[in-house]
């Protein structure tokens, strides 16, 4: 790949060289928002005929890594609910907002609004049985982060780790928003609620730069209070429904 070279430009010539029959093709993630850097792999949705495979590969093309997003076009009403279903959206998004690199026929452009749509209607609900669960999760996770000693460093962060991801769990499902994890999960959350999810990115850091749990405690028990407070007593789950 030539250095001065757009990400876009990449991208279709890699789905021009491995998807020769392809309807379309977007670029999505980091790199479709400018964000990309000289190491970041390329995440690629590629539109295929009813009789390609539906499916992620992971490739190196010209020595830069490449997520591809596989769908074929019968698929994509079936693919999209799965996706959704995740509450992350992941392909989703790619279809929604990123960049059109291959359009045969239009079938890109009404596959990306089918995307759109999907998105606009937000992630299904939690059930009654998913919101309790995770009430007591968080509650678990908050009372373990301020037990912990604070010099058991190693505890100490995987407690943090697992607070704040349960209550940007509930934080986003509260706004009926979209979640996200590893890089995306700070910006799901911020957009999701920006005081509230600045308040729980704040205390994460704080637990990882000062070993102070405080913050990051008292933005997840305002996260539980937008579901009735902590769970502890009275929690049940069957396994057999």
């Amino acid at each position: 790949m030539n250095s001065q070279e757009s990400p876009a430009t990449h991208a279709s010539r890699l789905v021009t060289s491995l998807f020769p029959d392809a309807l379309g093709a977007v670029l999505g993630g980091s790199a479709a928002q400018g964000r990309a850097t000289a190491t970041s792999d390329l995440d690629v949705a590629v539109l295929l005929p009813d009789s390609g495979t539906t499916g992620r590969e992971v490739r190196c093309h010209e020595g830069r890594p490449v997520e591809l997003f596989l769908t074929a076009l019968a698929d994509v009403p079936e693919f999209f609910a799965w996706d959704s279903a995740r509450r992350r959206g992941t392909v989703l998004f790619i279809y929604a907002e990123g960049l059109p690199v291959l359009d045969r026929d239009g079938h890109l452009a009404r596959t990306c609004a089918q995307a759109r749509d999907v998105l606009a209607a937000g992630p299904p609900p939690l059930t009654p049985a998913e919101r309790e669960r995770s009430r007591y999760g968080l509650t678990c996770f908050m009372d373990d982060l301020a037990d912990v000693a604070r010099d058991d460093r190693y505890e100490q962060l995987a407690c943090a780790d697992f607070t704040l991801r349960e209550a940007a769990h509930l934080l986003t499902a509260h706004h009926n928003a979209w979640s996200g994890v590893g890089r995306w999960l700070p910006r799901r959350l911020l957009d999701a609620d920006p005081a509230l999810g600045k308040a729980l990115l704040d205390g994460h850091r704080a637990v990882a730069e000062r070993a102070d749990p405080g913050p990051l405690t008292a933005a997840a028990e305002q996260v539980l209070d937008l579901f009735g407070g902590p769970l502890r007593e009275g929690y049940v789950h069957r396994w057999r429904p």
